[in-house]
């Protein structure tokens, strides 16, 4: 049998240098059957489309394998960023979409549907926002300009945009490269709203979402709806670190691979393609791999 050959789940390390030939391998261990992405910074830039390049690479593998998205970006951000670059067709059945970190679950039929969603009270949200205004008042930086609102309530998950939901990318990247201002955020959360799970998101923004709801779930869930063990799987993702939105899944146990941006993801959806394309094709793999 087949399996997609990544680095152990506790290596945080390139999947597959550039220029590097891949080589399909026989192995014992199960091969994958759901090939799991986060969006922001891994499939596409922040808040940006998929390019052509990535949107031709996802409708490859997705004629091969099942693959799910998770991410912490809304339902609209999704249809945005991901649905409008991809084209239509039977391939679709084969995607699994999660926003919001996990909270929400849509399955595609003849159209989307809503599978689940884990949504605060009113209550809920009243007391997340007024600690967000608290910890983001009690930080020691300032943010000198803003573009559009910084807290958006997105049903089952409330974010924060330190420069606003349409910053420009530019700006994005060089507010918090080093995490560090988020993550004092993030301690301060911690302690006002210790009920509520609080993670690093994107490039400028906390998620906070229910205890226990996160991508974590999103891979339970996934595993139970679609029947897919989690040893089957493999996680995706620029954000695997402690307190990042993405080590959840990895915490979950999932074969984790972390990329540093979608340029670095396309060669491991090229690597992946490669690989299973061994399974359907084992000639063009012995030949390969001479």
């Amino acid at each position: 049998m087949l399996s997609v050959q990544v680095p152990p789940s506790d290596q945080q390390t390139n999947y597959l240098p550039a220029g590097e030939k891949f080589r399909c391998r026989k192995a014992h261990s199960p091969m994958k059957k759901l090939i799991v992405f986060d969006l922001d910074g891994t499939l596409a830039e922040s808040k940006s489309s998929l390019d052509a390049e990535m949107a031709t690479l996802l409708t490859a593998l997705l004629g091969i394998v099942k693959v799910a998205v998770i991410s912490g970006g809304n339902w609209r951000q999704f249809e945005q960023q991901l649905l409008a670059n991809l084209s239509r067709g039977e391939h679709l059945t084969n995607l699994s979409l999660l926003p919001t970190s996990g909270t929400k679950f849509y399955q595609y039929e003849s159209g989307w549907t809503q599978l689940y969603s884990e949504d605060f009270t009113d209550d809920q949200k009243e007391k997340i926002n007024s600690s967000l205004k608290q910890a983001i008042g009690s930080s020691d930086f300032k943010i000198a300009e803003t573009w559009g609102e910084q807290i958006e309530d997105r049903g089952s998950q409330i974010t924060f945009s330190a420069l606003g939901q349409q910053a420009p990318i530019e700006e994005k990247k060089k507010w918090d490269p080093d995490f560090t201002k988020r993550k004092k955020i993030k301690a301060l959360l911690d302690n006002l709203i210790p009920e509520f799970s609080v993670r690093l998101g994107g490039t400028t923004s906390v998620d906070v979402t229910k205890p226990g709801v996160d991508k974590a779930y999103g891979i339970r869930k996934l595993r139970d709806t679609l029947g897919i063990a989690i040893q089957e799987m493999i996680f995706i993702g620029d954000a695997l670190f402690p307190g990042g939105n993405d080590y959840p899944a990895k915490e979950a146990g999932v074969v984790s691979i972390q990329v540093r941006d979608p340029n670095e993801a396309k060669r491991v959806i090229e690597a992946i393609v490669a690989c299973l394309d061994c399974v359907q094709h084992p000639k063009l793999g012995q030949e390969e791999s001479r």
